[in-house]
């Protein structure tokens, strides 16, 4: 579940899905991330070998981890960018971000956070670190699905991704997940031990920030509130990573 919510990898679809498999999808999304972390820290390699301007390797490497998605957390971000958005009534809200048309809200948010993640990356590039901020901040960034979808989040709709995921993780595995993740960008080589770590909370704060907000005006998460914590999550990573 967790390979083929989050990439395009051809998997088998699971047998069952309950609220057990979708916890431990959540759960595992940082390691099905590798997956998209992987070619995007090499087309930043390629770049660098080959001399590209470090804008240009950035807007590859992001593309690549869009495509990878199938554009999945991006269609959320717009989706919920456009809800939060478009009415103060929570059923207006929602059916917007059911339809799925792009809207000026949903457009700009989502033009102004590929420009933040390109230039952010595009600044680890010149500073000689882009392969460990790539890789840090999109399996950071899917770390943080683990705390979007703890024990107390509601969910804003009686169905869909969001219903099945919401208030499955336990608070302990949250904990867990996070400080794993956190603990092993310390390891990050090229930078000092404690950017990749504080990437990774800068990341889960833009996303408590996001999540907030949504549970206050959407009365809980939906599916397309879970890829705009991702994208959040990933430009805030991106942007600590940048000098």
């Amino acid at each position: 579940m967790a390979l083929g919510t989050l990439t395009a990898l051809p998997v088998p679809a699971p047998r069952t899905i309950d609220r057990r498999v979708a916890a431990g999808a959540m759960l595992l999304a940082p390691l099905a991330a590798v997956v998209l972390a992987v070619p995007a820290g090499l087309v930043v390699w390629a770049g660098d070998t080959l001399g590209l301007p470090p804008l240009a390797s950035a807007v590859l490497a992001v593309a690549v981890v869009a495509l990878g998605s199938r554009g999945l957390h991006l269609d959320g971000l717009a989706d919920t960018a456009d809800g939060l958005g478009a009415s103060y009534d929570r059923e207006r809200a929602l059916t917007v971000m059911r339809k799925g048309d792009a809207g000026p809200s949903g457009v700009a948010t989502l033009t102004l956070v590929l420009l933040l993640q390109c230039a952010a990356l595009a600044g680890a590039i010149e500073a000689g670190h882009g392969v460990v901020a790539v890789a840090v901040a999109v399996v950071g960034g899917r770390a943080v699905l683990a705390l979007c979808c703890a024990r107390g989040v509601p969910s804003a709709r009686p169905e869909g991704l969001g219903a099945t995921v919401a208030g499955a993780v336990p608070i302990t595995a949250v904990v867990l997940v996070l400080a794993l993740v956190g603990g092993l960008a310390a390891f990050a080589p090229g930078v000092a031990w404690w950017r990749g770590p504080l990437a990774v909370l800068l990341g889960c704060l833009a996303t408590a920030a996001l999540l907030a907000r949504c549970v206050a005006r959407l009365g809980g998460i939906t599916g397309d509130v879970l890829g705009g914590c991702v994208e959040a999550a990933t430009a805030a990573a991106l942007l600590t990573l940048a000098p």
